[in-house]
This record gives C-alpha cells, sequence and structure tokens, in this order.
C-alpha cells in the first residue's frame, strides 16, 4: 500500500464525534424553519439582456428572505425549454463572491438545464443585508450576530440557501422535482445546507465544502472560519458558547438529514477546507454519495471535476424524468 492510498483509507475512516444530538439539531431549526415558511418569497422577475443571448431568456430575479431581506439571482432559460419543464441547477457562490455574469453558467445551459445563480447576502453581489446584531464581530461576516438568540449571519444564509431552491421550483420553465444545489467551498457547505434543511433538492454536487466539522475549521482554516478564530481570540471567554451556536451549521451535524444523491470534490492540500473537514461530513452521509480526491490540489476545482459534476447531475435528472 502506497502513501496515497493509506491517506485515502485514514479519511474515509474519519469520523469525529457529533458536536450536537439529532434531537438538538431539530429542536434548533424547526421553528426557524417554519417561521421562515410563513414569509412569502414575492419572487420578481425581469427578462434583460435579449440582445447579448439570443434564444437564451436571462432574468434578473429577487425574493425576499426570511428576514425580508431582497436576494438578487439569475434565472437563465436554455433555448431548448420552449414549452416544457427543464431540471434546474441551484448555484450558490464562493465566500465574498457573487453569482457572476449569466454567461458565467454557460455549461449549464449547454448540458439543457435552467439556472438559478444566487447572491450570498452582504457579500460580493448586489444584494444587501438586513440582519442587525446585538454585539460586535470579527471582519467579514461570518461573526454578524453569531451569539443572537436567532443566529445571526450563519442562520441567515443557511436558511436563504433553502429558500433560493424555493424560488427556482417557482420559475414555470423549471420541472420542480428535478432541482439540484451546487456550489463549490462557501457555495459547496450552502448547496448540503439546501438539501439538509429544505425538502425540494432532487441532488446535491458540494466541491471542496466549507461549513463542515467546523470545531476542527476553526483551528485549522486560513478562510472565512478563521474570521470566528479571530472572533474568539478577542473574547475567549466565549468560546464554548461560540463553538455550540457553530455546531447547529455544521454539515457533519445535519448530514443526517440529506436525503437524496451527493456528489462531492476534496483537494487533500486544501487550507481553507482541510479534507478532514470535508470527510467529517461525507462519512456521516447515508444516501448514494460519491467523492472526488484530489491529493495534489489545494482550494480549487480542476476541470475534470466540473464534467464529473455534469455526468452526476445528468443521470440523476434522467432517472426522475423516467420515474415520472
Amino acid at each position: 500500500m502506497n502513501a496515497i492510498e493509506r491517506r485515502r483509507n485514514e479519511l474515509r475512516a474519519y469520523t469525529p464525534p457529533l458536536t450536537r444530538t439529532a434531537e438538538e439539531v431539530e429542536a434548533f431549526w424547526q421553528p426557524r424553519l417554519a417561521a421562515a415558511a410563513r414569509r412569502p418569497l414575492n419572487v420578481r422577475r425581469e427578462r434583460t439582456d435579449a440582445e447579448l443571448f439570443g434564444d437564451t431568456a436571462v432574468y434578473r430575479v429577487t425574493y425576499d428572505a426570511h428576514d425580508g431581506t431582497a436576494i438578487g439571482a439569475w434565472f437563465i432559460v436554455p433555448p431548448s425549454a420552449a414549452g416544457q419543464p427543464h431540471p434546474c441547477v441551484v448555484l450558490y457562490p464562493g465566500y465574498s463572491t457573487d453569482r457572476g455574469y449569466p454567461e458565467r453558467h454557460a455549461k449549464w445551459l449547454l448540458a439543457g438545464c435552467c439556472v438559478f445563480a444566487v447572491d450570498a447576502r452582504g457579500q460580493g453581489g448586489e444584494t444587501g443585508n438586513g440582519l442587525t446584531s446585538g454585539s460586535g464581530q470579527a471582519r467579514g461576516w461570518m461573526t454578524q450576530g453569531l451569539l443572537d438568540p436567532e443566529g445571526g449571519y450563519y442562520a441567515a444564509l443557511l436558511l436563504d440557501a433553502v429558500r433560493a431552491v424555493e424560488a427556482a421550483a417557482e420559475m414555470p420553465e423549471v420541472d420542480a422535482a428535478r432541482v439540484a444545489s451546487a456550489g463549490g467551498s462557501q457555495g459547496g457547505g450552502l448547496a448540503l445546507a439546501a438539501a439538509a434543511l429544505g425538502r425540494r433538492v432532487c441532488a446535491v454536487a458540494a466541491d471542496i465544502p466549507n461549513l463542515c466539522h467546523l470545531d476542527y475549521a476553526v483551528m485549522h482554516s486560513t478562510g472565512s472560519v478563521s474570521e470566528v478564530a479571530d472572533y474568539v481570540s478577542r473574547h475567549p471567554e466565549r468560546l464554548d458558547e461560540v463553538l455550540e451556536r457553530l455546531s447547529y451549521y455544521d454539515m457533519m451535524n445535519l448530514a443526517y438529514r440529506i436525503e437524496v444523491p451527493v456528489l462531492m470534490s476534496v483537494g487533500w492540500k486544501d487550507p481553507v477546507c482541510p479534507p478532514e473537514t470535508v470527510y467529517a461530513a461525507y462519512n456521516r452521509l447515508t444516501v448514494p454519495k460519491t467523492i472526488c480526491d484530489y491529493p495534489f490540489l489545494g482550494h480549487q476545482v480542476p476541470e475534470y471535476q466540473g464534467r464529473e459534476t455534469l455526468l452526476f447531475l445528468r443521470e440523476r435528472f434522467r432517472v426522475l424524468r423516467a420515474m415520472k
């Protein structure tokens, strides 16, 4: 057995103890999900850039988050979707980025999929952030209201992920039974969260996902979770309270709620989403699942993985269509 095989075996056996029980997870999330469900989505859309994309329909969409924040998105319909509902991929952005320009998502249109690409509130896109906070925070967004009773930014971001799928399913061109969630890094974590906390996702493609094994990530990640480490460094007396709150957003603890097939990828040299964090969540999944290891890559998604994702979702969409 060579070193790579040994490392793979170590990772696939890595199952750190859960930091929150299922009963505690349900007690935290059920009232928040119920309250969010009572808030209308109020989806608005307007066609744009028709002269640039020809027969491809591009819509600028906004919908209301649970707190009234207007979330921005693109909804893109391939020409082949005329007259019949098509599968849709909801795409979540990486940390501090945005949904981009519509042409960023062309590969999905080539595959015959509608696209619903969303912003993350307050980050790099056009979407604001209506949250208030009763306490200070470190740089960035991750610690905004972290210890507030309603959960602050993390809780809002995960609820936003669920509502994005619900908004996509409302589009008349979309087959609501074939809506998948996808993204990389923060987007990968949100893709998992959309399936864990919602019930409208049919498959998940999560590349190098964040929001996994967060107690470990606070110690080791150089990415967005390091903001939490900065916060605790300023307020060491709050460490236990911070770790308790993070545990409710941890995909390792929420994995039991995912009921659809999952494709994940992981870079073994990733300093932002270390492989231990990714595998801690992956190894807790009890659904059909596949993980693609990249022993020599860091925090990046290779082109090869993009093709694997297309093949994975195409097959899932095909199976669901055949079941109708």
